[in-house]
């Protein structure tokens, strides 16, 4: 009984299988028909093993080719197809993402003057938090005033415990407002990019361009919200207290 290595069986079951294919269409061919690599000339009713590895031409009974068997790919062209089918499927999945993208933004701002309304308003938020935050930094530095004429009467001297922590508490939400408005100037910057971002790829689908055909979107990674992580004008006018 003749036996085949395991890479040779698993080629041959591949060849048998598009022959078991093409014998179940009407014009399937009777012969198959290859040059064998020690240069012999083969011919059989089925794939033939010995030119797994070439191109086994498949004829008619009138001798004629009806078609070509391609030779079976070796594991590195196998494992490089399976490289490309995954990259194409990753590249069909993100168009179809991007497209996606692009109909829910047509979908919320069918035109500009609906981005520019939502502009402002997320816009409106931060100027607003902001200038409570210069309000009460303005409180904040009436407050001092009074708490430095006070200290002025123990100059040279040990100032009174409690003046003294009105003094730092002062300080100390002074210093919070300062870094609340910095973080708002930044938040406000990052949302004005983000819109303008959005309405430079809302222009062009205003402008007919199908969704999903300009690229990838913004990945939405956003930074957080700097009003998030600073302290609110509240908390910190509570802690100068």
């Amino acid at each position: 009984m003749r036996r085949f290595s395991a890479p040779l069986l698993l080629g041959l079951l591949g060849i048998q299988q598009a022959g078991v294919a093409l014998a179940q269409t009407p014009a399937a061919p009777k012969i198959f028909s290859c040059t064998a690599p020690d240069g012999r000339r083969l011919t059989s009713d089925r794939p033939i093993p010995e030119c797994l590895t070439r191109e086994q031409r498949m004829l008619r009974k009138d001798g004629s080719t009806q078609g070509v068997l391609p030779p079976a790919m070796s594991p590195e062209e196998r494992a490089a197809a399976e490289v490309r089918a995954r990259e194409q499927a990753a590249a069909e999945a993100a168009r179809r993402d991007a497209a996606r993208h692009d109909r829910n933004l047509l979908a919320r701002y069918p035109r500009q003057l609906q981005h520019d309304a939502a502009r402002r308003t997320a816009l409106d938020d931060i100027l607003g938090a902001t200038e409570a935050s210069e309000q009460r930094l303005r409180e904040l530095a009436k407050d001092r005033k009074t708490l430095d004429d006070e200290a002025e009467f123990y100059k040279g001297k040990l100032l009174p415990p409690k003046l003294k922590q009105a003094l730092d508490a002062n300080q100390a939400a002074a210093e919070a407002q300062k870094l609340f408005i910095s973080q708002q100037a930044d938040e406000q910057a990052r949302v004005n990019r983000r819109f303008d971002v959005e309405l430079a790829r809302l222009k062009k689908l205003w402008a007919g361009a199908p969704p999903g055909s300009l690229g990838a979107p913004p990945s939405g990674k956003e930074e957080a919200p700097a009003a998030a992580a600073a302290v609110s004008p509240r908390a910190s006018s509570a802690a100068s207290r």
